[in-house]
Order: structure tokens, then C-alpha cells, then sequence
């Protein structure tokens, strides 16, 4: 299914709770949300950000969809009417790469290209801690774990760090491996591994626990890799690299099949549905 909307280059897609609805982010400044059933757009676009949307996620409850933006700022919306929640979340000085929440809800997590994480509130907005401060470029993607306990990170300065999530203390890292940007990271369900998308044209797996590299790298050797995600299950890895996605098996890291094709530029962003069942991506020819 390939669904158009007059959105831009799509950088962020992610599934609601639910798997009722999904949520993109765009160039066009705004969010949509569409019936992942039938395609139809169902809300949006959602609109306040002045600038590129870069990322977007949706609360564990399903009542809320956070946004980053180029303008350096993250917005908070009704996930059932589109309204603005609140004001802006200011605080960064660069843009707003990538935000995840917390998987109780009371916090998300930012990434930005003044190359610090910040933590907010989720109910207030108010910011949860002092930045947290390691990387030496910009941070291109974060991702909570599923306890809650640590956030990982993903750089343009090669590597992934992970932190303590109450107190924004370094917990492991830098986890040295790649050779370029680490433009994507995700945490396995369980929440013992990690697995990260470089610029480098390899995905790689880490122990979540001690920051070591698992097995060798996965390579397409030719393709940089934009996108990466875990399936429910922890058995699959969904890629998004160039103009295709890839399935790879989490535990051997053997490709599963062929390339998953249909789109005509870059992939931008790839998420499974709650279920398992489908894997949803947005790319740089405005569809999802």
C-alpha cells in the first residue's frame, strides 16, 4: 500500500499504541495521522512547528504524539483532535533530531544538534534534568529502554553512549564501532541488546548491559542505513537503507529474503506495528 498526502520528504513514521493509526513527521513543517488500516489520513496536518519535522513518537497511552523540529523545538499534541497540548518545549539550541518517551509516560527524551539529550516532562514540559553532555557532535537518535532505566544514543560523532535515565549520568560508552554517523538506535524488547543504523553502511549490535559489540556487522556494503527497528518480538530487525528495507534476523544476522521494495527515493524511517504484522516506512518521494 503506498499512501500519498502532499507531505514533503517524510522523515519520522511511528505506530500508534494500538496499532489503529500511524503518525508522520515531515519537510513540510507539520504531522499527519493516517488509518493504518485503509491509508486515509484521519487527522492533520497538524500544524505549529515553523520548520522540517524530524522526528515524532506517540505515548504509551495513546494520548499523545510528541514531536522534534529544525526549529529547535518539540511540541506536544492531542493524539484524537490534533490540538496543541501546551506551549513549545524550549530549551535546545540546535535542531531536534529525534524524541522518544519513557515507556511509563511521564518523560520524553530529546536529541539535538547542539549535541546534547534532554529529558521533559511529559505532563508539564518543564525540563527533568541539566542536559546531558558527552557527545561531541550532533545527536541524531535516542530510544528509552523498556524498563526505563537507561536511553541510548546515536551520534555524528561515530558512536552510541548510553545513560542512566533518572539521574543523566554516562552509564556505558562511548561504544566505539562505526566509522560514520550512527543515524539510528533501538532497543531489542527485552532490553538486553541494542542495535544501531550507521552511515557507514552496517548495523550493528551491542550488549545493553556492558556496551560490547555482538557478533560482526551487518552489511549491505554499498548502502547507508537511515532507519532501524525491532519487531515485537525481538526476532527481526526492519532496516530502511536507500530506497529499500531490509528484514534481517536479530539473532544470527542473516538477511531474511529479498529487499522490501516500492519506494523511489530515500527511507527515511521504518516502525512495526504493535502486532508484528506490518512494517510502516516514509521516504524522501513524500509517501509513506
Amino acid at each position: 500500500m503506498r499512501w500519498i498526502g502532499r507531505l514533503d520528504y517524510v522523515n519520522s513514521v511511528a505506530y500508534s499504541p494500538d496499532g489503529r493509526h500511524i503518525v508522520s513527521g515531515s519537510d513540510d513543517k507539520t504531522l499527519r495521522i493516517w488509518d493504518a488500516e485503509i491509508g486515509a489520513t484521519v487527522g492533520g496536518p497538524l500544524v505549529g512547528h515553523t520548520r522540517t519535522v524530524y522526528s515524532v513518537a506517540c505515548s504509551p497511552d495513546g494520548r499523545h504524539i510528541v514531536s522534534g523540529s529544525y526549529d529547535n523545538t518539540l511540541r506536544i499534541w492531542d493524539a484524537e483532535t490534533g490540538a496543541a497540548v501546551g506551549e513549545p518545549l524550549e530549551g535546545h539550541t540546535g535542531a531536534v533530531y529525534s524524541v522518544a518517551y519513557s515507556p511509563d509516560g511521564r518523560h520524553i527524551v530529546s536529541g539535538s544538534s547542539d549535541n546534547t539529550l534532554r529529558i521533559w516532562d511529559a505532563e508539564t514540559g518543564a525540563a527533568a534534568s541539566a542536559p546531558l553532555e558527552g557527545h561531541t557532535h550532533w545527536v541524531r537518535s535516542v530510544a528509552y529502554s523498556p524498563d526505563g532505566q537507561h536511553i541510548v544514543s546515536g551520534s555524528f560523532d561515530d558512536t552510541l553512549r548510553i545513560w542512566d535515565a533518572e539521574t543523566g549520568a554516562r552509564f556505558r560508552g562511548p561504544l566505539v564501532g562505526h566509522a560514520r554517523t550512527v543515524y539510528s538506535v533501538a532497543y531489542s524488547p527485552d532490553g538486553q541488546c541494542i542495535v544501531s543504523g550507521s552511515l557507514d553502511n552496517t548495523l550493528r549490535i551491542w550488549d545493553a548491559e556492558t556496551g560490547a559489540a555482538v557478533g560482526e556487522p551487518l552489511e549491505e556494503h554499498t548502502v547507508t542505513f537511515l532507519s532501524v527497528a525491532y519487531s515485537p518480538n525481538g526476532r527481526h530487525i526492519a532496516s530502511a537503507s536507500g530506497y529499500t528495507l531490509r528484514i534481517w534476523d536479530a539473532e544470527t544476522g542473516a538477511a531474511v529474503g529479498e529487499p522490501l521494495e516500492g519506494h523511489t527515493r530515500w527511507v527515511r524511517s521504518v516502525a512495526y506495528s504493535p502486532d508484528g504484522r506490518y512494517i510502516v516506512s516514509g521516504s524522501d518521494n513524500s509517501t509513506l
